[in-house]
């Protein structure tokens, strides 16, 4: 694919990232949107041209706040995902006022780690005053695509 400019065509490949990006989608608390959130991820991630294992770290995040929202929330749950300044932020938001807390878990637990993984793959996560939405955010390295 090319994108004629003024000057001549470029490839879209080449194309600088945008400065500002968003995505948003609410959704019923329902497990199928675990998966979907990945895969919508993915795509904006890929918009973005960023590369692995970022993009892996950041889908693998995105999974397991959104599993926490299906799992913990109230209502329905909605995802964001913003690009400014070289970061991504990723948002999930809820309607429980309990905010997302890191427990530990046990060896043989089969859940309980979601937020460890988060704490150690993004950049900084923390949840909202109010305790609805749970964020984290990941820096984006500057240069071409």
């Amino acid at each position: 694919m090319t994108v004629a400019t003024a000057d001549a065509p470029v490839a879209a490949s080449r194309l600088p990232r945008p400065a500002y990006a968003a995505v948003e989608v609410s959704f019923a608390p329902d497990t199928v949107w675990v998966g979907r959130s990945r895969r919508i991820t993915n795509a904006f991630l890929r918009w973005l041209k960023v590369s692995a294992p970022l993009a892996e770290n950041i889908v693998l995040c995105v999974s397991e706040l959104v599993t926490n929202g299906v799992t913990h929330g109230e209502g329905d749950v909605s995802l964001r995902l913003r690009y400014r300044n070289n970061e991504v932020r990723v948002e999930v938001v809820d309607g429980n006022p309990e905010p997302a807390t890191m427990r530990p878990a046990d060896n043989d637990d089969p859940s309980g780690r979601g937020l460890l993984l988060v704490t150690v793959l993004s950049r900084k996560w923390d949840v909202s005053k109010d305790g609805k939405t749970t964020w984290c955010t990941f820096r984006i390295p500057k240069g071409r695509p």
